[in-house]
C-alpha cells in the first residue's frame, strides 16, 4: 500500500460527465483528493485532466459497477493511491430504454428493468460493499446514494418509467438498510435529489444546471459527525419517502 494521503479522498462512481463531474469538482474545490470512477478509459482520462487543470488533486479509477471484479479491484486501486477512502458518492445511474412501452407497467421490459437494476441498484451494493471496508478506517466516512424523487411514493413525480423510479425506490430503502447497519458507527449514509438538471441524462432539456444538482450530494458528503442518518434529501430538506 502506498502512503496514506494528508487530503480526505472521495471515490465518485460516473465522475466523468455531468453530476458526476461536477460533484466531483466540488469537493476537489474544497480539498478533497478525488477518485474519478468511470468505465471509459478516455473519458475518464479526460475528466481527470480536467480537473487537474483546475487545482484539483484528481486520479483515475477504473470501474464498472456492473462487474463484482471491476468493484473490488477499484478498491485496491484506492488504497494502493491514496490509502484511504472518506466518500463515497455513489452517483452512476441509467434510465433505461423506452423504446415500445419498454417502461410502461402493462408492457414492461423485464430486460430493461434488469439492466436498470444492475447499474442503479445492483451497481450501489456492489461498490459500497467493496470499498466499505476502507471507509470504516477514516474518521468522518460518508456515503452519499444519487436518487431522485421519482422514486418517491408519496410525491409520484415525473413520467412514468416503471424501471428507472422503482429503482431509485428501492435505492431509498437499500439506503435505510445502511443507516440501520450501521447506526453505531461513524459512517453516515444519506441519498440525495439531484433535480431535473440537465445533462444527457435528460437530453439537456432541464432548468438545473450540474452544479446546482450536485450540491446537496456535497452538503451530505461533508455533514458534521451529528448529522443526519438514513434520510433522502435535495436542496430544499427531506424529501418525502
Amino acid at each position: 500500500m502506498g502512503s496514506v494521503s494528508e487530503n480526505k479522498t472521495a471515490l465518485i462512481t460516473g465522475a466523468n460527465k455531468g453530476i458526476g463531474f461536477a460533484i466531483a469538482q466540488g469537493l476537489g474545490a474544497l480539498g478533497f483528493t478525488v477518485a474519478v470512477g468511470a468505465r471509459d478509459d478516455v473519458r475518464r482520462a479526460e475528466a481527470v485532466e480536467r480537473l487537474r487543470a483546475n487545482g484539483i488533486d484528481a486520479f483515475g479509477v477504473a470501474l464498472d459497477v456492473t462487474s463484482d471484479d471491476s468493484a473490488a479491484a477499484a478498491a485496491k486501486t484506492i488504497e494502493q493511491t491514496t490509502g484511504r477512502l472518506d466518500v463515497l458518492v455513489n452517483n452512476a445511474g441509467i434510465a433505461g430504454s423506452t423504446d415500445d412501452g419498454a417502461q410502461t407497467p402493462s408492457t414492461l421490459d423485464l430486460d430493461v428493468l434488469r439492466t436498470v437494476l444492475d447499474t442503479n441498484v445492483f451497481g450501489v451494493v456492489r461498490v459500497t460493499n467493496a470499498v466499505l471496508p476502507l471507509l470504516l478506517r477514516a474518521e468522518s466516512p460518508r456515503i452519499v446514494n444519487m436518487s431522485s424523487n421519482m422514486g418517491s411514493l408519496a410525491l409520484q413525480t415525473g413520467p412514468q418509467l416503471a424501471a428507472y423510479a422503482p429503482s431509485k425506490s428501492l435505492l431509498n430503502s437499500i439506503t435505510a438498510q445502511y443507516a440501520r447497519e450501521l447506526a453505531d458507527t461513524n459512517v453516515l449514509v444519506n441519498a440525495a435529489c439531484p433535480g431535473y438538471v440537465a445533462t444527457d441524462f435528460t437530453g439537456f432539456a432541464a432548468p438545473r444546471t450540474a452544479d446546482q444538482g450536485a450540491a446537496i450530494a456535497i452538503r451530505l458528503a461533508t455533514l458534521p459527525d451529528d448529522g443526519p442518518r438514513g434520510g433522502f434529501f435535495d436542496d430544499d430538506g427531506v424529501v418525502p419517502w
